[in-house]
């Protein structure tokens, strides 16, 4: 049926997808313009017909006995009745008296039936003043705020001729002036049109039209000095009487007297007759008494949609085809279930020159060496053109758009809650960055099935990846290393296929030893590991679509689980608000592995960040328990879950990431994401000149999504890949006397082996013991050797290999296009990338071009700027992601607030950070942590024989 649709209409763009893109834009200018009204108007409302002189939820559409037969369709049946919702306004977006100039609109509900309902939309003139969408939102920005005759007169003189053109503009104000000349004395009176086509099933397209139905009384003279005269009209006639109208269609004729994609064209009555096919009847009622009221205001609640109905009756032409997403936006704008942030004019004209200055400027200069406040402005610049450039939503949407039931509202526990699956992370789209949603993309993928084994990956962490001495990063310490993988289990999981099911096959190259693919297995000429799975992808797109089975949200899911049956398991019996734990450890489950969130890949240093945070999780409760006394444990489980995950972002934005990348910009550009500018006069001016939605930190902004909807992306999972942080040996110390305990090696704390000895060791020890010793360095030559030989699932992989294929079969650009694409010039030669004479010529025995070398390889290979911990183009995914990660999260901006984390939720997070959080559970280690530094700064090291200061 919705193919019988098609054939009558014209994409723009020329096709579904390009045209939807098109209407996205065309949606948020329209939440803007709701903003202006809003701000004119006395608070946000619809972005048109914002006022209801009537709303009633209590009228009946009965179709007509004779329904003529070919009109039988769907719910229009001979004889068949509904309930309705009938809700009249006023055009305007902005709630003025009633006497303005203005068109009126009717918005009705039928409702069929559980799951099937039907909005008809119709206004007071039989045509648009648009052609298309593209006009309707140009006139709607024009007359944005326009609540005086001046600024009405400005906007359709002036703004509406540089908006749509001048011979649009004379268009456009000709058919406002012929709707709006007439006086209207009565909402009954008024006979409302559709103005753009619908399907009738085989019928093909229609208009409808609400007419007054024959008898219809007309109205008394109004006291147009009363801004509410209409109101009181209709209640005074619906005091006594019914009111009526006759839903009647006209069928299309041909393109040229009955177009369907322009909007500001009639169908007049003797080209296409009206047909008369039900009656609508809003009873005799007292509308202002207390119930009809309280009806009232829950009509207006409503977010009336054309697309709410069903594939027989799906709307046509380009207008009703923007309405979908347009209105969506507006409704959830108006609800509180979305947001925009408008950009300053000075903003959006600044913006571009001193964008292209710093990109001239930076082809002599790169950003890190320039004096502190260039380089920190130059970020700004930068992030402006990746948010611009670099965020690719790979999510199938419909295009075209599709007729669907009436949504329900979100579940009112989940506006102060988060879910466990990630859904309703945005209330406005439940499945934006849940459990199962697509990764997105910084760069366009690129699926080279030619050049999946080119060079063999096999030969590639042979010669530049594997680990052939220890090179440690020796401005960080081990924590650090386990905290970058406590927090990827949080983000990012590729679900793969079960043993025997789907492998990837790497043949070794010639000469190499059989390598063994299970435990016990033959010995085999070729490394065999389970492939991902995939999403399925649109007709034609490369096989490279991905779901995350982790939620996309900073919400501590390797805590607490993606799911409701894994979060209850974990939680005290009975319904108890805290975490499960045994003697403060996590509670051992299945082969040795703890009861926890994410227990993939589990290791000593991981033990240790969850055992950690959930005695913080704990802490939170108790906290909550002793000053809300009255707050069930629910509620305090939930709170404590948000007060958590918040200061996990907290302390990865203004600690972890400042250790890794120790730079002063880097600090205070991170610093700023969190809390806003410092205080300096200089840096805030350049802020108000040029990006002033950082003049706060994020978590007192808005969301905002910026050019795709959220979720974690291939590219930021590829920069990620941080294995050469982990050594292959370990000293566990006592932090008393630092006596060594014992010497082990990472297969000797992974897996099953991790659990006994961490609580042989004890949790302060552990935490002393990483904090002592240095990760490795994030460059070639230096991935473990206990993960060449992993063992895994009942797999043995060689991880850096595994590394290496999955980013080649993910599309992710090899390392020339990958960086080119992140707005850095290409390298030309293998010079370019490293001095060092052994990397540079096994870099040019194993890649027959600098085009061919693997990403992972040249994000090592780079040499980083000073102070950084990795490569600066891995940084330019992180500069984008890292504050999108806070931003698009309305429990980290708009609803980080008292009202849902209790001022007691707010204050541990903003007080706390990853001192305090050891030293609550740790508190003996007070003397050990570094006293102007990070927590993953190398600790104090108690040499052995002195007394390490502590009181026990």
């Amino acid at each position: 049926m919705a193919e019988s649709g098609q054939r009558y209409e014209r994409y723009e763009g020329g096709s579904p997808e390009a045209e939807r893109l098109v209407f996205e834009r065309l949606a948020k200018e329209l939440m803007e313009v709701q903003l202006r009204n809003g701000r004119t108007g006395g608070g946000m409302s619809r972005a048109f017909h914002a006022k209801a002189p009537l709303a009633v939820e209590n009228a009946r559409l009965r179709f007509h006995d004779d329904l003529p037969a070919e009109l039988r369709v769907g719910f229009a049946r001979p004889g068949a009745e509904y309930p309705a919702t009938v809700r009249l306004s006023n055009a305007s977006g902005i709630r003025q008296g009633d006497g303005a100039p203005d068109l009126r609109g009717a918005a009705v509900r039928v409702r069929v039936g559980e799951d099937e309902s039907h909005d008809l939309l119709a206004t007071s003139h039989p045509v648009s003043h648009a052609r298309d969408a593209r006009e309707f939102v140009g006139f709607a920005k024009a007359m944005a705020g326009a609540d005086t005759p001046l600024r009405k007169a400005f906007g359709l003189f002036v703004k509406l001729p540089l908006t749509v053109g001048v011979g649009a503009a004379i268009r456009m104000r000709r058919t406002i002036r012929a709707a709006t000349r007439r006086t209207v004395t009565s909402l009954a009176t008024e006979t409302y049109f559709s103005r753009g086509a619908v399907l009738w099933g085989d019928a093909g397209p229609v208009h409808y039209l609400l007419r007054p139905a024959q008898g219809t009384a007309p109205a008394l003279a109004p006291d147009r000095e009363d801004p509410d005269f209409l109101h009181r009209e209709i209640a005074g006639r619906l005091a006594r009487t019914e009111v009526v109208f006759d839903l009647c269609v006209q069928r299309f004729v041909d393109e040229r007297r009955t177009p369907v994609e322009d909007a500001s064209v009639e169908w007049k009555p003797e080209t296409a007759p009206v047909v008369p096919v039900a009656r609508l009847t809003v009873p005799r009622q007292d509308v202002d008494e207390a119930a009809a009221r309280a009806a009232a205001e829950r009509v207006d609640e409503l977010a009336f949609n054309p697309w709410y109905t069903t594939a027989e009756f799906r709307p046509l032409g380009n207008i009703n085809r923007a309405r979908k997403a347009a209105y969506h936006a507006s409704s959830a704008h108006r609800l509180g279930l979305a947001f925009v942030t408008p950009e300053p004019l000075r903003n959006r004209l600044l913006t571009p020159p001193v964008s292209a200055a710093f990109g001239l400027l930076n082809r002599a200069v790169p950003w890190h060496r320039l004096p502190l406040p260039l380089s920190l402005l130059n970020l700004v610049f930068l992030r402006r053109t990746l948010r611009r450039h670099n965020l690719i939503d790979t999510e199938p949407r419909e295009a075209p758009p599709r007729a669907q039931p009436v949504p329900p509202p979100p579940p009112e526990r989940l506006r102060t809650e988060r879910s466990y699956d990630g859904t309703y992370g945005d209330l406005s789209v439940p499945g934006m960055g849940a459990v199962g949603a697509a990764f997105g993309r910084n760069l366009p993928p690129d699926h080279r099935p030619d050049l999946f084994d080119t060079p063999n990956p096999v030969t590639v962490a042979r010669e530049l990846l594997h680990r052939e001495r220890f090179l440690p990063a020796t401005s960080l310490n081990v924590l650090a290393a386990a905290w970058i993988q406590f927090q990827v289990h949080d983000w990012v999981n590729h679900r793969r296929h079960g043993p025997g099911e789907r492998s990837v096959e790497v043949p070794l190259p010639p000469g190499s030893a059989p390598w063994h693919n299970t435990p016990g297995g033959p010995a085999e000429q070729l490394m065999r590991f389970a492939d991902n799975v995939g999403l399925p992808v649109p007709e034609g797109r490369p096989p490279i679509l991905f779901g995350n089975t982790a939620s996309h949200w900073w919400d501590g899911s390797e805590l607490y689980g993606e799911d409701e049956r894994t979060a209850r398991l974990l939680r005290e019996p009975d319904g108890g608000a805290g975490l499960r734990l045994e003697d403060g450890h996590l509670p051992l489950g299945p082969q040795g592995l703890p009861l926890t969130g994410f227990q993939d890949n589990w290791w000593m240093g991981l033990s240790a960040m969850h055992t950690l945070f959930a005695r913080e999780h704990n802490a939170v409760c108790a906290a909550l328990r002793a000053e809300y006394p009255s707050m069930g444990e629910e509620h305090v489980h939930q709170t404590a879950r948000l007060v958590v995950s918040a200061l996990i972002a907290k302390i990865h934005t203004v600690e972890w990431t400042p250790a890794i990348l120790a730079t002063e910009a880097i600090d205070l550009a991170l610093r700023t994401n969190w809390q806003g500018p410092p205080r300096n006069w200089l840096d805030r001016l350049g802020l108000w000149l040029f990006e002033a939605h950082s003049l706060k930190g994020i978590p007192k902004t808005l969301p905002d999504h910026h050019t795709a909807p959220y979720s974690l992306t291939e590219d930021f999972v590829t920069v990620y890949r941080m294995h050469p942080l982990i050594p292959d040996d370990f000293e566990l110390c006592e932090h008393h006397f630092g006596q060594r305990l014992e010497t082990v090696g990472f297969t000797d704390i992974q897996g099953a082996a991790a659990e006994p000895r961490i609580r042989k060791t004890g949790l302060a020890n552990t935490l002393y013991s990483f904090g002592i010793a240095h990760p490795g360095a994030i460059t070639l030559h230096n991935f473990p050797r206990a993960l060449r030989h992993f063992e895994r699932d009942g797999e043995i992989i060689d991880l850096a290999v595994v590394d290496l294929v999955r980013t080649r079969r993910r599309g992710v650009p090899r390392y020339n296009d990958f960086r080119a694409g992140l707005h850095k010039r290409r390298i030309r030669s293998f010079e370019e990338l490293t001095e060092n004479a052994d990397t540079l010529g096994r870099l040019k025995e194993v890649y027959r071009s600098v085009d061919e070398i693997d990403t992972v390889v040249g994000l090592f290979a780079e040499n980083p700027p000073t102070g950084f911990g990795f490569s600066d183009t891995a940084f330019r995914v992180f500069i984008l992601m890292a504050s999108r990660r806070l931003q698009s999260d309305r429990f980290l901006t708009v609803d980080y607030r008292p009202e849902v984390y209790t001022p007691l939720g707010i204050d541990w997070v903003e007080k706390g950070g990853m001192n305090s959080v050891i030293l609550r559970h740790c508190p003996e280690l007070a003397a050990l942590l570094p006293r102007d530094a990070s927590a993953f700064a190398p600790w104090r090291t108690v040499r052995p024989g002195t007394d390490g200061g502590s009181d026990d």
